[in-house]
């Protein structure tokens, strides 16, 4: 069943008036905030996420996530880690568009930590498959492809979500990706990160 298309939401479920908000968003550090304001459950809209709010299994990591939002990274994807009896099993990882310095930064925790982070400069085409997710002897989630919007299509999609300027600020940042080795851990990425973060400010 196709969910209801009203003038207050989209046909995905989403406020309207909370799209709206992001028609202005013109820098990161604005993407940021509101990307940090649905993660606090306080906006029903995220771009690229085609439902009103995140999944049960962000909500352990959400307080996290808005810190990170909050401190140079726009996070577009992350998961906790899982480990499970019945051969689920999910490292821990968050992405998202930054600036150069921050980019450096975030790379640097793999000089100083078990922590893998992959950079792709703006502009930058790659793919690489990192598994972090499988389900049993299947391979569900990879990292180790860029995400800025490059061509015409990911400007016209990033534009459509957000506005027209965002999406050309998001071609022209560093997309990064920074994933746990280890299965399953919880405790050690986001507190990296964010600490990372916070030397930047």
């Amino acid at each position: 069943m196709e969910p209801l298309v009203t003038d207050t939401r989209d046909q995905h479920g989403r406020l309207r008036s909370d799209r709206g908000v992001w028609r202005q968003a013109i820098t990161l550090a604005a993407a940021g905030e509101l990307t940090a304001r649905w993660l606090e459950s306080r906006s029903e809209y995220q771009p690229g996420t085609f439902a009103p709010s995140f999944d049960d299994e962000t909500r352990p990591i959400a307080a996290d996530l808005a810190a990170i939002n909050r401190s140079g990274l726009f996070t577009k994807e992350s998961q906790p880690g899982v480990r499970s009896d019945d051969g689920h099993a999910q490292r821990q990882y968050v992405t998202g568009f930054c600036n150069g310095e921050v980019a450096a930064e975030l790379m640097a925790l793999s000089t100083r930590s078990e922590l893998i982070t992959i950079g792709h400069a703006p502009g930058e085409t790659s793919a690489a498959a990192i598994p972090v997710t499988f389900d049993g002897a299947e391979v569900v989630t990879v990292l180790g492809s860029s995400e800025n919007p490059v061509d015409d299509d990911q400007l016209r999609d990033w534009s459509d979500e957000t506005n027209e300027t965002l999406a050309l600020v998001l071609a022209d940042s560093w997309y990064v990706e920074v994933l746990d080795p280890l299965w399953g851990r919880n405790d050690v990425l986001l507190p990296e990160v964010i600490s990372a973060l916070r030397q930047q400010q």
